[in-house]
C-alpha cells in the first residue's frame, strides 16, 4: 500500500518540514508528497473550488482519500491504525491524504473523501499539520506491526 501526502502550499526550510521528513522516512510503505499551488489571486470560494480541482486531479487512481478537515472525525492513534490497516487488508493500492489551503478544502474534495480526519478542534498551521500527520502514519505503522514505540 502506498502513501500520498498531497498538499496545497510548498514548504521550504521550515522546521516542521524536517519533523515530516524524518517521520517520513521511518515509514516502511512507499510514500509520496505532491505539493499543490494555485497561482493566481483569485477570491475565496474560488481559490478553494481551484485547489479542491488541483487537488483531486493529483489523487492516484484508485486511491481511498481522506481529508484533513478541522470539522472532520477526530480518530484515537488506535482506531487511525485500524482504519489504515482494514483498508489496507481490503486491498486499497493507496491512502491519499488531502490537506487543503488556509480556507479549508472545497466542496468537491469533502464529498469525494472515504474519511474526513481531524486533529482536533484547533486550528494548525499546515506544516505543522503535515508533521502531525506524518507522526501518526509512523504510529499506525508501529501499532499495526506490533514495535513498542506506541505506549498507550
Amino acid at each position: 500500500m502506498r502513501v500520498a501526502v498531497l498538499a496545497i502550499g510548498r514548504a521550504r526550510d521550515d522546521p516542521a518540514k524536517r519533523v515530516y521528513d524524518e517521520y517520513m522516512t521511518r515509514l516502511h510503505w512507499p510514500h509520496e508528497l505532491k505539493e499543490l499551488q494555485e497561482n493566481k489571486p483569485l477570491p475565496a470560494a474560488k481559490r478553494k473550488q481551484r485547489e479542491a480541482e488541483l487537488l483531486l486531479r493529483a489523487v492516484p487512481d484508485g486511491a481511498t482519500i481522506v481529508a484533513l478537515d478541522g470539522g472532520g472525525r477526530a480518530l484515537s492513534s488506535e482506531d487511525f491504525a485500524r482504519r489504515i490497516g482494514a483498508w489496507r487488508d481490503d486491498g486499497a493500492p493507496c491512502l491519499a491524504f488531502l490537506l487543503g489551503g488556509a480556507d479549508g478544502h472545497g466542496d468537491a474534495v469533502l464529498k469525494r473523501a472515504d474519511l474526513i480526519l481531524s486533529f482536533g478542534p484547533m486550528v494548525w498551521p499546515h506544516l505543522l499539520a503535515r508533521a502531525m500527520l506524518a507522526e501518526q502514519l509512523w504510529r499506525a505503522a508501529s501499532i499495526l506491526s506490533g514495535h513498542p514505540y506506541h505506549r498507550a
